[in-house]
């Protein structure tokens, strides 16, 4: 350090040279041993000159170097950091963008808090934000509202669909029937357009479809198929192959939490039969539209043309978030009359809810029956697994080279939601491009703001079956014994499944578990378990949620 240090600066012919020495062991003696000097502050404030400045920062930058790290200080800090005294005692640290003040007065606070403390333990800090041409690198200037949108976990979806938008090769073309010409030219226009439609001409053929534009992007072959939405894709598949009376399934159900695909689901059926059928006019729509639709048309006195559109016009209903029709009467007197004629005329219908039909209160009884006189299927919170798949599924289409250990970090701490997985990487897209770092497991842990680990327990045999026991409300030493009831048999072989797949625990190990059984019955049971979870997706929500709870 003493090569580079300002020694010219204590130099100065104003003063003797035995003062400058004493005051510069001081200072090197604070910087080495990381304790406050008393003449710190006295030599960052006699004079106000340009090296002041520089030693400050170069005391502050070494002290924030040894409280953060070398790499997260290059990471976030680096070139885009001043600092200077005001007459206050006060030491303004200004910073080019917003995020990065963000980060000193919230995550990083202690670091500089010590880092402060360490050049002058009486001295107060603030942090503003102004951008200098001096301080930032050019070409990182227009990056600062993106990046502030990328650290926020609410934002982190719509960031993400722009992304995959802009990715998007394949040239299409979208046509508004009403042109601008043929818009009267009176400004109080009727709200309610019922024949207003999207024509779409691909391959020669012409689709039609009303309501919400399709995202091209959301399709059957980029979703991330896993044990937890298995059956609803089976489904979904089957009825884009073949909607309607024709079809096995002309109408489906379709309910889980928010974020688990259900959307994206219905896009994808969408974009199939749009592909597949193009005569077919299709109807993708949620609640909330389609209520303000309905209002419209009493407003304007134009019930039969609405009645018209969606009873004559439409081959494909698809309503997203069907259950914020609840205590909605009116609404629900047409939608039950829709409903009735599409049905009755062959057509397909397709709904999306966050509960099942039975659980959705504020709903008409002759309204829940008909939802339910279809396939009623529902998504459950995806395993371990299919969260891995969903990470590298989404790093690849971003573009973005993430090591396993990250992935399965961010798998392993994230699991309630797909949107925040997918958030989740475009925030470390976002650092990675602006600060061109490769991301690692600690960096991805500051920068998604993930909570320290818990400490776990041990995962045993024992552990397992006592979980898989309580699930099910059987007993321990029941599960061990030679019975044979249906309960029993379930519980047992869910338990050796998962003590095989979690722990992978030889057969053997099971089997001298579970009162010396014979090793060929716990491979039985377990390849059972196997089998039978790809098809029945009641199976298939008992085995995943014993496997996130443990």
């Amino acid at each position: 350090m003493g090569q580079h240090f300002p020694f010219s600066h204590f130099l100065s012919k104003n003063t003797n040279l035995e003062s400058n020495n004493s005051n510069l062991q001081g200072l090197l003696k604070a910087q080495t041993s990381h304790q406050p000097s008393e003449n710190t502050l006295q030599l960052f404030s006699e004079t106000n000159n340009v090296k002041d400045n520089d030693a400050l920062k170069n005391s502050m930058v070494a002290q924030l170097k040894l409280g953060l790290g070398e790499q997260k200080y290059k990471m976030f800090f680096d070139g885009h950091i001043q600092f200077s005294l005001k007459e206050n005692s006060t030491l303004e640290i200004c910073v080019a963008h917003e995020w990065q003040r963000e980060l000193a007065e919230t995550q990083f606070r202690d670091a500089f808090n010590q880092a402060v403390s360490n050049t002058h333990s009486e001295l107060s800090w603030e942090v503003v934000c102004k951008s200098t041409e001096a301080s930032v690198k050019p070409e990182r200037e227009s990056l600062e509202s993106p990046l502030s949108a990328f650290l926020n976990p609410n934002e982190g979806q719509d960031v993400f669909q722009s992304l995959k938008n802009q990715k998007a090769s394949e040239a299409r073309f979208t046509l508004d029937v009403e042109s601008k010409e043929a818009a009267p030219e009176n400004k109080n226009v009727t709200s309610f357009q019922p024949e207003k439609i999207i024509k779409e001409t691909k391959n020669g053929h012409t689709t039609i479809h009303y309501g919400q534009t399709i995202d091209a992007q959301k399709t059957l072959d980029n979703f991330v198929v896993g044990p937890s939405n298995n059956l609803a894709f089976a489904t979904a598949h089957a009825v884009a192959a073949s909607p309607g009376k024709k079809g096995k399934y002309p109408c489906l159900y379709i309910y889980s939490d928010s974020g688990l695909g259900k959307t994206h689901l219905l896009h994808a059926v969408a974009n199939a039969i749009k592909d597949k059928y193009p005569e077919k006019s299709i109807c993708l729509i949620s609640s909330r539209e389609f209520l303000k639709e309905l209002i419209d048309a009493f407003k304007d006195k134009k019930l039969d043309q609405f009645q018209k559109k969606y009873c004559e016009n439409i081959d494909v209903l698809m309503i997203d978030d069907i259950h914020e029709l609840k205590n909605k009467a009116q609404t629900q007197n047409e939608f039950f009359h829709i409903f009735n004629e599409l049905h009755a005329r062959g057509k397909q219908l397709i709904f999306t809810s966050d509960k099942d039909p039975q659980e959705i209160d504020g709903i008409e009884d002759r309204i829940i029956t008909r939802l339910q006189w279809g396939l009623v299927v529902d998504i459950q919170k995806p395993d371990l697994e299919t969260r891995i798949a969903i990470l590298q599924k989404k790093a690849f289409e971003l573009d973005l080279f993430l090591p396993d250990d990250v992935i399965s970090m961010i798998a392993v701490s994230v699991k309630s939601s797909i949107r925040e997985l997918e958030g989740c990487l475009v925030r470390l897209m976002a650092m990675a491009d602006v600060m061109n770092i490769e991301i690692d497991v600690e960096m991805a842990k500051d920068i998604l703001k993930l909570a320290p680990e818990k400490e776990t327990k041990k995962l045993t045999i024992d552990l397992i079956t006592k979980s898989a026991a309580n699930y099910f409300r059987v007993e321990v030493v029941d599960m061990k014994s030679k019975s044979r009831s249906q309960a029993l048999v379930k519980a047992r072989h869910i338990a050796w499944y998962l003590c095989k797949k979690i722990l992978g625990a030889t057969y053997k190990e099971i089997a001298a578990y579970y009162g010396n059984r014979d090793h060929s019955s716990v491979i039985h049971g377990v390849q059972k378990i196997t089998d039978k979870i790809k098809n029945d997706s009641n199976l298939s929500k008992d085995v995943i949620y014993l496997e996130n709870n443990l």
